[in-house]
């Protein structure tokens, strides 16, 4: 009988002085504002926790935790911002959650608030433990949106405007990839919402550059980044004597020409034909490809793909033609207070989600005067009601370039920034590259490469287009010709950049 007794009461004291061990990562978890994030949290040796007493908290706010779980649920006692955002999840599809020991946290809607330290503390009846994760909180701010301003010394000022960056980014300007350039300046500032907006500039000549690049980037590696042709922006300078060399010469040349020409065919002027001419067989000249400017746009047609507007989600005040291709505001459309009518969205037909695609849309209709208004994009699939153009943002799932009349050229940012592009184009060629995360603008009739805006593309991307309403021509989508096969290699990717 004392055997058992003494049996009895070794086995109670082992039961008693059985205990578990909170274990917790040693490694910070890393997450971007707005996301869901895992707090991993378990105890060992894996036991059933659906009958512990599971508590997460910050700091010293004990008595008002993150979440509270007694009785087999979570509790009504807790720290109001993190009310509908809190719960607890498995760590892992191979755990077993609760009944495994798995007390991990998920948050969601993360905020800037939320970095720093999270108690995980677990407690049974006579034993209880804890741990601390660390968790901290980024996010990646809009791409830089530049813009070029002339300087009397005949450089080229470009600022470089991004926001929405949490920890402050670091800035670099790049001329043609491979040298780092000096800012002039940078200066930061931070919002209610606690994220950094950054603006720095330089001045470059264009002689010393072709494409200028500004990136801002994380100390987690994450970056942004926009380039700029500022060949195709800053103004020429007519004191250059060379280029009134080159002007004296060309009209010289000019003017010999016409005079070959007319001694040439001056029996054509009197109705005559010389022996030669009745005899001889002259073949074919090949047909070559004409690079006038930077961009050698039949490179960039071997990318073209045929657009067409989707009538399922057309706004109801747009005409588009029975082949898809041509749209305009209806006569009966009473315009609203704003000048430029953002709401005139059309989307095109095609979904992307890698590739490239490239497309032109013509802004000159013959007979009638080129158009002063539209706009031109892309759009994330789905994102198919704009109302303003507050709601027509990058963080919104919009990019594109707009032309507003008389208030100029700009690129939809927040705020927009507009753009100097002399002489406004009247055919415009865009090209998508969703994999590199770049949405590139051309003029094709100039052949250059007007500028490129730098992103993250996710799911699918739709072309985007707006004619406006204080035009007579419509916005038309061409179809591109059979480009010339070439050797030659997309412009250098000033084109990408």
């Amino acid at each position: 009988m004392l055997t058992i007794i003494v049996a009895v009461l070794v086995n109670l004291f082992i039961e008693t002085s059985v205990s578990f061990t909170v274990v917790v990562p040693h490694d910070q978890s890393v997450a971007h504002v707005g996301s869901i994030v895992i707090l991993p949290c378990w105890i060992s040796p894996p036991e059933n926790a659906e009958a512990l007493e599971i508590r997460w908290y910050r700091h010293d706010q004990f008595s008002s935790p993150v979440l509270f779980y007694q009785h087999g649920k979570i509790q009504d006692v807790q720290e109001e911002s993190y009310r509908d955002r809190s719960s607890l999840t498995r760590w892992s599809d191979k755990s077993g959650g609760l009944k495994d020991g798995d007390v991990s946290l998920r948050l969601e809607k993360l905020r800037i608030q939320d970095a720093g330290s999270f108690h995980c503390y677990v407690s049974g009846e006579s034993e209880y433990d804890s741990g601390e994760v660390f968790l901290k909180v980024t996010a990646l701010g809009s791409a830089p949106v530049l813009f070029p301003q002339p300087l009397d010394d005949g450089r080229m000022n470009i600022t470089c405007k991004s926001s929405g960056w949490y920890p402050e980014p670091d800035v670099t300007w790049m001329s043609d990839e491979r040298t780092v350039l000096r800012p002039g300046g940078v200066s930061r500032s931070r919002g209610a919402d606690e994220m950094f907006s950054v603006h720095s500039w330089t001045a470059v000549s264009h002689l010393d550059a072709h494409l200028v690049s500004c990136s801002m980037s994380l100390k987690t590696g994450e970056f942004r980044e926009s380039r700029i042709d500022i060949q195709a922006v800053i103004p020429s300078d007519p004191s250059d004597p060379w280029k009134a060399l080159f002007f004296t010469l060309l009209i010289c040349a000019l003017l010999g020409l016409t005079g070959l020409i007319l001694y040439k065919y001056r029996h054509k002027l009197t109705g005559k034909k010389t022996g030669k001419e009745v005899c001889e067989v002259r073949p074919k000249k090949k047909r070559t490809k004409e690079v006038v400017g930077d961009t050698i746009i039949e490179d960039l047609r071997k990318h073209a793909v045929q657009i067409t507007i989707d009538c399922e989600h057309l706004h109801p005040d747009l005409k588009v033609s029975k082949d898809g291709k041509t749209v305009r505001y209806a006569p009966e459309y009473k315009p609203t207070g704003e000048k430029f009518q953002y709401e005139l969205c059309a989307f095109g037909a095609q979904r992307f989600t890698s590739g490239r695609h490239y497309w032109e849309v013509d802004l000159a209709r013959e007979n009638n005067p080129p158009k002063n208004y539209w706009l031109i994009g892309v759009v994330k699939h789905g994102n198919f009601s704009a109302k303003d153009k507050s709601a027509l943002t990058p963080s919104k799932g919009y990019w594109f370039l707009c032309s507003d009349g008389p208030n100029g050229i700009y690129i939809n940012s927040d705020p927009p920034v507009t753009l100097s592009l002399t002489p406004r184009p009247e055919q415009l060629g865009v090209l998508l590259d969703y994999d590199r995360g770049q949405l590139s603008f051309y003029n094709v009739k100039e052949r250059k490469h007007l500028l490129t805006m730098s992103s993250r593309f996710t799911g699918s991307v739709a072309p985007l287009f707006n004619p406006g309403v204080e035009d007579l021509s419509p916005l038309v989508i061409l179809d591109c010709p059979e480009p010339v096969e070439s050797s030659e290699p997309l412009l250098s990717n000033s084109s990408e950049a």
